[in-house]
């Protein structure tokens, strides 16, 4: 079949499924007292491949070029940097540039926003939290830094922090020598973690935890090389795990995935393995939120091909949100490789679309600024 054929065929599908759902309820057919969901949005495959696409862009004001996209609903967000921030009402300024783009019926929910605000030394909007995780001893602290990090972000349109950091550190950590973490305890992770998505929660901001399943033993950082940890799968999921179990249990609604290798259960790294991805954060931790790759454009992945071939490995693994941050043009790729995959049959195209939906419903509880 020609390639403009499939996604003739996706659209029809999608259409007719949306209204045989219209006509079931027309019919009652749902049981007395139960919650129907509104019908599903009947995107196009450009759409669907769109909702798993969150673009980053060099400079101060966003590109034409993604805003034409997001006029088409084919971006499910995007990505802040330093780059793009001159002060929290410059990007404020931008961010409401981009959630007033009209889109298409059902494709109206906020673009996702997201930064790196954990506190510290990495802060990407200027302002609180001061103080880095390293420095939090008690609950009521780190739930403080949650709600003066989320009043940052809101103040700059930022709807999703990339934070808390979930990692137990060990001895040697890179994390903990960028006083990243919050010890090494997973006890006091746990504690101070929750909080901290609880205050983010607290002030509209939604949390999404880093890096599962764990990055805390890592002695590199991945964005500089490959790293390898080799613990035990009882310790990775006792120990490294469990901060990401109570953020679960706690309601988080997002999740990043590590681009480091543990070997213990994949030889892959967890942001390309099904084993890690479908099966102990979703399977064992029943965790059904967004799921988010740490950057794929890093000498960690670098053996797995070109940035938009590992997106298709990330998807193809269960990764909802494959981040490839480098640049517009980097995400535009990226796009094109996801497409491509859904038309050959690389990426199965139901698959697509039920993970669209998750982000979509993701999208859906956001705040459209500030």
């Amino acid at each position: 079949m020609p390639r403009a054929g499939y996604e003739v065929v996706y659209y029809v599908s999608r259409v007719l499924g949306a209204l045989l759902t219209a006509m079931s309820l027309a019919a009652g057919a749902a049981p007395a007292g139960d919650v129907v969901a509104p019908p599903a949005p009947a995107l196009t495959l450009r759409q669907a491949v769109g909702q798993h696409v969150v673009f980053a862009y060099d400079g101060l004001r966003p590109p034409r070029g993604l805003r034409r996209r997001i006029a088409r609903g084919e971006v499910a967000g995007v990505i802040l940097f330093a780059r793009n921030v001159r002060s929290s009402r410059q990007v404020r300024a931008a961010m409401r540039g981009l959630q007033a783009i009209r889109r298409p019926p059902g494709l109206r929910a906020p673009l996702i926003v997201m930064a790196d605000q954990e506190g510290g030394p990495v802060r990407r909007i200027p302002g609180a939290p001061e103080r880095a995780a390293a420095d939090v001893r008690t609950v009521a602290r780190a739930r403080a830094d949650g709600r003066v990090a989320a009043r940052t972000l809101r103040g700059a349109g930022v709807n999703l922090d990339l934070a808390p950091v979930a990692d137990v550190a060990r001895p040697g950590a890179a994390l903990e020598r960028e006083r990243r973490t919050y010890g090494r305890s997973e006890d006091r992770v746990s504690r101070l973690a929750v909080a901290f998505a609880g205050g983010l929660r607290d002030g509209g901001v939604l949390a999404a935890a880093k890096h599962f399943p764990g990055f805390g033993a890592a002695t590199v950082n991945t964005d500089a090389a490959p790293a390898r940890i080799g613990m035990p799968l009882a310790t990775l999921r006792g120990v490294d795990e469990r901060p990401f179990a109570h953020l679960v249990a706690a309601g988080v609604q997002a999740v990043m995935l590590g681009t480091a290798v543990y070997p213990a259960l994949d030889a892959l790294p967890a942001a390309l393995s099904q084993r890690w991805i479908e099966g102990e954060l979703r399977g064992r931790l029943g965790f059904g939120g967004v799921t988010i790759s740490d950057d794929l454009a890093t000498p960690a992945v670098a053996r797995f091909g070109s940035p938009a071939r590992r997106a298709v490995l990330a998807v193809r693994a269960g990764i909802d949100l494959p981040l490839v941050v480098s640049s517009y043009s980097a995400g535009a790729r990226v796009a094109d490789g996801l497409l491509d995959a859904a038309r050959d049959g690389t990426l199965d195209a139901d698959a697509l679309h039920a993970a669209a939906l998750r982000v979509l419903a993701l999208r859906e509880q956001l705040s459209p600024g500030g």
